[in-house]
């Protein structure tokens, strides 16, 4: 039964009178969408609609403070407090850098705990990532069964992109990180920073490049950031691997191009199969056209 502590994770928090229309305006998730029972993945972007901080948001219950935590890279955790700190103006909020006395824990084939161990929720991306639960800092060796290589192993053989590691901050957007599949835009809520772009990528299906699960020939993974090629073409390059699976980052048109004409995809010059999960829903390299 396992679970881990993604000791790669942190905490901001944010809260007061205003929190909720405060980030409503700012990231791409729908408030109204989360609660203490249901978490959801989201994201602040630039004004030109690039991902600058990806999270998980949670709600706390009014009996223990209230307020949103977001689940983030740990590392960029300072940085989403102060950017957020940016727009703050004269909301009556208060955000908070928690990461070192709260701790980000997953768990999967597992029940998930008891409320009382903290904020839990199914994991919003994907049912078949299980849980995902923020709780005391002293309290994250509990849920130390398994490792966090291990919850990392089993996100990229689903095919679950995450920010810093499968994607530049600051230079992809939300459709090329698969956040339209994952439930990380909500397309009908208000406005919110770089909407716009989002919006028209999604009306338009100007996506050319995404993030896509790939099966290494051999079993071995390429390092993170090398070239995917297919001939003298290069096609993107490659997020985490793990396993024998991996994520890349490729032009769909330019992959859909070289396997009609029989050419073999490489990542870092290792060879790769394209594997489509049965949770997208965007024409995929390799398939074969609709009937018409």
């Amino acid at each position: 039964m396992p679970s881990a502590h993604l000791s790669d994770r942190g905490v901001v928090r944010v809260y007061g009178e205003d929190a909720k229309s405060f980030l409503d305006g700012l990231i791409t998730s729908d408030l109204d969408r989360v609660s203490p029972q249901a978490a959801r993945l989201g994201a602040l972007l630039t004004p030109q609609g690039k991902i600058l901080f990806d999270f998980i948001v949670f709600e706390a219950p009014q009996d223990i403070g209230g307020g949103y935590y977001l689940d983030v890279m740990r590392v960029f955790a300072p940085d989403l407090a102060k950017r957020l700190g940016f727009y703050k103006l004269r909301a009556k909020i208060t955000i908070e850098d928690r990461s070192d006395t709260l701790a980000v824990v997953a768990g999967w084939d597992t029940p998930k705990p008891a409320d009382e161990a903290g904020l839990v929720a199914e994991d919003p991306r994907l049912p078949a990532l299980g849980w995902r639960a923020i709780v005391a800092a002293e309290d994250a060796v509990e849920f130390a069964q398994g490792s966090a290589e291990d919850y990392h192993a089993r996100r990229i053989a689903l095919g679950v992109p995450e920010g810093g590691r499968d994607f530049l901050f600051g230079d992809a957007f939300p459709h090329e990180a698969l956040m339209d599949q994952l439930h990380g835009v909500d397309f009908d809520k208000g406005c919110y920073v770089g909407q716009e772009v989002v919006s028209r990528m999604q009306h338009r299906g100007t996506a050319r490049t995404r993030i896509v699960p790939a099966v290494y020939e051999g079993g071995f993974a390429a390092e993170v950031g090398v070239e995917v090629t297919a001939g003298e073409k290069t096609l993107g390059k490659t997020g985490t691997g793990a396993k024998g699976h991996g994520l890349i980052m490729i032009r769909l048109d330019r992959a859909a191009d070289a396997l009609a004409a029989g050419e073999t995809i490489r990542a870092g010059g290792i060879p790769v199969a394209l594997e489509k999960p049965a949770w997208i829903n965007f024409p995929f390299p390799g398939e074969a056209a609709p009937q018409v």
